[in-house]
């Protein structure tokens, strides 16, 4: 057990169970301690993470440590995802996901080149809602990795970053990687430009064999915001998967986009409450006239959540008139 290097009465009387060879009974007194909030206890919770005999203590203590930054802590964690157990290295990833400082940031990057996939992954997770510049590059690299996981965390860190230099390599992704979950995230951080380059890319996802992969091209063409991509979404109205017309009416709506009317009048009618509502929101977004009959007559619509959407289209075609 570690020699006291701390005069706090509580953390002394916690001590004995600290050492107990029941492990059921050292992880309950290191919630006692965490408790406190006493950074003295920090020795403590580390060196728990660090060498308990218990996979349950170390995980507890990683459980325990999301809350503090200290430089120490971000070390142990970052050490904790090599662990050999799979709930302390979940834990271990999860605490590190909670952090907030760059300072803890520039502690985790170099573990982005770590030889464990995992490791590299739970790194990159990490990082991405820092928004620390010096993550660029290496999640630039990664974006290359054979593992999915970790192609998928590096393209979180780009898009969080609105790191435009990163718009071919994701383009590329989003139309090539053989993981679903990468195309869609690529399709997603494509979002972070303003101009009609991504537009083939994201063109090229609308007829993607995976409907999600379809449903976030639908979204980000949306908030790109670029009238010209009105046709194509229009098209994707059209989609086997109501979650990809769904999104494609909410985009066709965000640009106003008035010769989508008459498809999205026709939507009025779906089984899905869901996208009869999406469209009639839509539908007042467009501001035209000419949708008022098909609202008119969806104003008897069988589920409350469709008569508001309709309710609050007609009033923007009122403004509008």
């Amino acid at each position: 057990m570690i020699e006291p290097e701390t005069d706090n009465p509580d953390i002394l009387a916690l001590l004995p169970r600290l050492g107990d060879d029941d492990a059921g009974v050292r992880r309950i007194a290191l919630i006692e301690l965490a408790d406190l909030e006493d950074p003295e206890g920090l020795l403590w919770l580390i060196a728990a993470l660090a060498s308990d005999d218990a996979a349950e203590v170390r995980a507890e203590a990683a459980r325990l440590l999301e809350a503090w930054e200290e430089p120490d802590v971000v070390q142990a964690l970052c050490a904790a995802l090599a662990d050999g157990a799979e709930p302390v290295r979940l834990a271990a990833a999860q605490s590190l996901s909670e952090l907030k400082s760059l300072e803890a940031g520039v502690l985790i990057l170099p573990w982005v080149e770590h030889a464990d996939a995992f490791v590299r992954a739970s790194a990159l997770r990490a990082l991405r809602e820092l928004r620390l510049e010096a993550a660029a590059a290496p999640a630039l690299l990664a974006l290359q990795d054979p593992e999915a996981t970790v192609r998928r965390e590096a393209v979180g860190i780009l898009g969080w970053l609105k790191h435009d230099a990163a718009l071919p390599a994701l383009a590329q992704l989003a139309s090539d990687d053989p993981d679903t979950e990468v195309r869609r995230a690529a399709t997603g951080a494509l979002g972070l430009a303003s101009d009609a380059g991504v537009l083939p890319a994201l063109y090229a996802a609308l007829g993607d064999s995976a409907w999600q992969v379809r449903e976030e091209a639908a979204t980000t063409l949306g908030k790109i915001g670029l009238e010209e991509a009105g046709a194509a979404l229009v098209q994707a109205l059209a989609d086997d998967y109501w979650q990809v017309r769904l999104r494609a009416a909410r985009a066709l709506g965000r640009l106003r986009y008035r010769e989508a009317g008459a498809e999205l009048a026709a939507l009025l009618g779906h089984d899905i409450a869901n996208l009869r509502k999406e469209a009639a929101l839509a539908l007042g977004d467009l501001g035209d006239s000419a949708a008022l009959p098909a609202l008119h007559a969806a104003e008897a619509d069988g589920d409350p959540e469709v008569r508001k959407a309709v309710r609050i289209a007609l009033a923007q075609l009122q403004e509008v008139a």
